[in-house]
């Protein structure tokens, strides 16, 4: 199951990318197992990802919780809290 994963902000930043295509194995199931694996590649990813309550995630850009299944998603946004102005 190929992802489209697009980074925003600090998360960009860290990571080092504004997106890539990822193909998670089974048992990522959730947008939290998902940043979960991602942490685990380490470096940048392992810091952008340390504090999940500072992430925010859309779903084929529809916002949901972290813990949202994955499951049939084309694509996975992750960024920081949106404020306005």
């Amino acid at each position: 199951m190929a992802i489209e994963l697009l980074y925003f902000a600090w998360v960009r930043e860290g990571v080092g990318t504004g997106g890539e295509r990822v193909d998670p194995p089974a048992e990522v199931v959730t947008v939290a197992d998902l940043v979960d694996w991602l942490a685990e590649r380490g470096g940048g990813y392992a810091t952008a990802f340390a504090d999940r309550q500072r992430l925010r995630a859309a779903v084929d850009q529809a916002f949901v919780p972290l813990d949202t299944p994955i499951a049939g998603a084309r694509e996975v946004a992750l960024f920081p809290p949106v404020t306005g102005g």
